[in-house]
């Protein structure tokens, strides 16, 4: 992991991001690229051209000052930092910068249910998700320190999801974290004998490119949500982080259809990581 993400819209809540982010650049020698997002078309702009031109550089300006000021933090101190403000209030733009900077995480602070606070209102973490071609990782709180040692994946163990599985154990390895592989079976979903989820554990685990040597244990659970059965079996084995698969603008795949990505997002208090598809 080399560069990192993190959208600022000047609440705590990016701070908190901000902070992960220099927590991790600290350990890993990664480097931060602020982003601030400034829609100038929401600005009240005059009939008048000239002025609304004026109008616009003088909010530019501002932001650009309270960009600086908002930056200025002890724990960004001996971090290497890069602030980068676009004019365009676009999800689709974070994903574009990732790309073109060759970015490895995207880390951004929630506000849970209310959404993401200014900046991220609403459905837009969700937006951002859908986009990001790499990792997402949502904090709803403000962390110490950034020593994950239990991570919860929860799969549909579908082959499709594989390469993302991968890709998580890729990212995390550094961590040397106890990983959880968790199957939630939910009377919502079409039910599954022990048989059966056996069956798809043992199917998906072979198919898993020799990656499963660092996984610790593989869980089944009964639950009457995918949300509840995640969000139990988190707090039951003491974990410090959800990791799930995303389908990017379709969606959470399979098993994270609809809403359910939002619904863990926004009733955990742990760290979430999206991977995408």
């Amino acid at each position: 992991m080399k560069k990192i993400i993190v959208p600022i819209d000047f609440s705590e809540h990016s701070e908190y991001a901000l902070k992960a982010a220099a927590l991790l650049s600290k350990k890993m020698d990664v480097e931060i690229y602020a982003l601030h997002m400034l829609d100038l078309q929401e600005v009240n702009f005059s009939q008048s051209s000239e002025f609304s031109q004026e109008k616009g550089i003088f909010f530019l300006k501002l932001a650009e000052k309270r960009f600086e000021k908002f930056l200025q933090k002890d724990f960004l101190k001996e971090v290497k930092l890069v602030p980068i403000i676009k004019h365009y209030k676009v999800f689709s733009e974070v994903n574009a910068i990732a790309k073109e900077i060759n970015a490895d995480l995207i880390i951004m602070g929630s506000h849970g249910a209310s959404g993401l606070k200014e900046f991220f209102t609403g459905s837009n973490t969700e937006k951002v998700i859908r986009y990001a071609e790499i990792p997402v990782l949502i904090l709803k709180n403000e962390l110490n320190d950034v020593d994950f040692s239990d991570i919860v994946f929860a799969t549909d163990f579908s082959e499709e999801t594989i390469p993302a599985f991968n890709k998580m154990l890729d990212s995390l390895d550094f961590l040397g974290a106890k990983k959880h592989l968790l199957f939630v079976n939910s009377p919502n979903e079409q039910f599954k004998t022990t048989p059966e989820m056996d069956a798809l554990a043992n199917n998906f685990l072979m198919k898993a490119e020799g990656h499963t040597n660092r996984l610790v244990n593989v869980n089944f659970v009964c639950a009457k949500s995918i949300e509840d059965g995640i969000l139990d079996f988190s707090n039951a084995v003491g974990a410090d982080l959800i990791a799930l698969i995303t389908h990017g603008r379709k969606g959470l795949s399979h098993v994270f259809s609809g809403s359910i990505s939002e619904d863990v997002s926004n009733h955990s208090a742990l760290p979430i990581m999206t991977f995408k598809i």
